[in-house]
């Protein structure tokens, strides 16, 4: 799956997209009518040290690094020690009034933990950052206004979290940085997965560390490494030890037998286009631009577990915010009641849910699906930014694995499939109190270009 869209992509025709029930009332989200709680997922208001939205009020929001092109918004936010304020938070905030937000980063060690360094200790200015650019939404139907700001430069590598703030220290959104330096080599490449029939659905990261420019005491069992797939924390690898330690060559070496550092490959994501709201874009079945918000049924999708590889271009889950007729997404993007559509002759083993960049990654309430036996469909709604979006279909686990999503299921693994990897190296100096992230590296497997 790709991480940046090519031309083509981003000239598609607007789009609609359905989503199970519906998950908020934009005039309640206004303050002006409306009797609809907010999901159960927005209840619990307690800081979390991870990519998290903290009201149904809040929407749209995207960490990357500015770069200055047009495909600036796919990048994750992890940048070299150095570069840290190149990284840019944008959201929007649904009603006519503005409001007072202030931001924070708090340093975390490498199990995202607060860690107990004091802020002048990775910070060179006070930890409270005003936010003052934001611009109301022009002439859109459900009101906004667009919150932005910069990241502040620090001086350690490592884990940082991001938190905005309303009044009264209340969280509104947490993002994960990252800040990295190079003190050692990192080699990551595709690997072959040796076995059966994984062969065909698993991909395989090798990878070794080499440290011969760098002192690192005891690095078998002080090297922490997290591998990821297309950026995702939920999926992420931990608690990968090297398999062999080469004192001589210094270098540690991580060769699994078990597929610990396999991954399914799944399948391209499925997208829509709604940056139109005068007629319907990829994906979207029928869009009426006569309704407050705008709504958009997208085409019905059906499970793709038994069918073959389909190559095509994605954006590995992202989406990007635009308006074919007024430009500009940030703030000329109107919102859409967007209604998902999933063909199953049978109910799944668990709740189903829309996932990617649009969910964070997680299963929420709001984007959880319910299922009509009669006309063997799933079906739910969700109010989104006008865009182009990535998405898959996941089913929630059972017990303790209840919020881990199983997108084979619908999706089906496929070895072909085109994803990016990254991998993180973290080590502690002795005497020191902070996780450093030593080591840095992407590689795309299955790269089209």
């Amino acid at each position: 799956m790709r991480l940046l869209l090519s031309a083509s992509l981003l000239l598609l025709a607007t789009a609609c997209v359905p989503l199970g029930t519906p998950i908020t009332d934009p005039n309640a989200a206004r303050g002006t009518a409306g009797t609809q709680k907010p999901p159960e997922y927005y209840a619990d208001k307690t800081l979390r040290y991870q990519d998290h939205t903290y009201s149904p009020e809040v929407r749209s929001v995207q960490c990357y690094v500015a770069t200055g092109q047009v495909n600036e918004v796919f990048q994750p936010p992890v940048v070299p020690l150095g570069r840290s304020q190149a990284i840019t938070l944008e959201f929007d905030v649904l009603g006519d009034q503005s409001q007072r937000f202030t931001a924070k980063l708090i340093h975390c060690d490498q199990n995202w933990q607060p860690s107990v360094l004091t802020d002048l200790q990775f910070l060179n200015e006070i930890n409270e950052f005003l936010i003052t650019d934001y611009r109301v939404g022009i002439n859109t139907r459900v009101p906004y206004f667009h919150y932005r700001m910069r990241a502040p430069g620090v001086k350690l590598s490592g884990n940082y979290l991001l938190v905005v703030q309303s009044t009264g220290g209340v969280p509104v959104v947490s993002r994960r940085l990252l800040v990295y330096e190079n003190q050692v080599q990192v080699g990551l490449k595709p690997g072959i997965v040796i076995g059966g029939e994984q062969r065909y659905t698993l991909q395989q990261l090798d990878f070794g560390i080499s440290y011969a420019s760098v002192n690192l005491v005891n690095p078998a069992s002080e090297v922490k490494v997290v591998l990821r797939q297309n950026f995702r924390w939920d999926n992420a690898k931990y608690n990968l030890r090297p398999t062999f330690v080469r004192d001589n060559e210094r270098r540690l070496e991580y060769q699994y037998f078990g597929f610990e550092n396999a991954f399914p490959g799944l399948s391209e994501y499925r997208f829509f286009d709604t940056r139109s709201v005068q007629a319907a874009g990829i994906g979207v079945l029928r869009i009426d631009p006569q309704t407050t918000p705008v709504t958009a049924l997208l085409q019905p999708e059906v499970s793709r577990a038994s069918q073959n590889y389909t190559q095509y271009q994605d954006a590995n889950g992202q989406r990007v915010f635009e308006s074919r007729e007024f430009g500009n997404g940030a703030t000329n993007a109107d919102y859409a009641e967007v209604t998902f559509q999933l063909k199953a002759a049978q109910p799944a083993p668990g709740p189903v849910y829309v996932l990617g960049a649009l969910t964070d990654w997680q299963l929420k309430d709001e984007f959880k699906l319910t299922y009509d036996e009669a006309k063997q469909l799933y079906t739910g709604r969700a109010l989104l930014k006008q865009g182009y979006y990535n998405y898959s279909f996941a089913v929630a686990g059972t017990g303790a694995s209840r919020t881990v999503p199983n997108e084979v299921y619908f999706e089906g693994s496929h070895q072909e499939t085109e994803n990016q990897y990254d991998l993180l190296v973290y080590y502690r100096p002795p005497g020191t109190r902070a996780d450093l992230l030593i080591g840095y590296q992407t590689v795309t497997m299955n790269n089209r270009q």
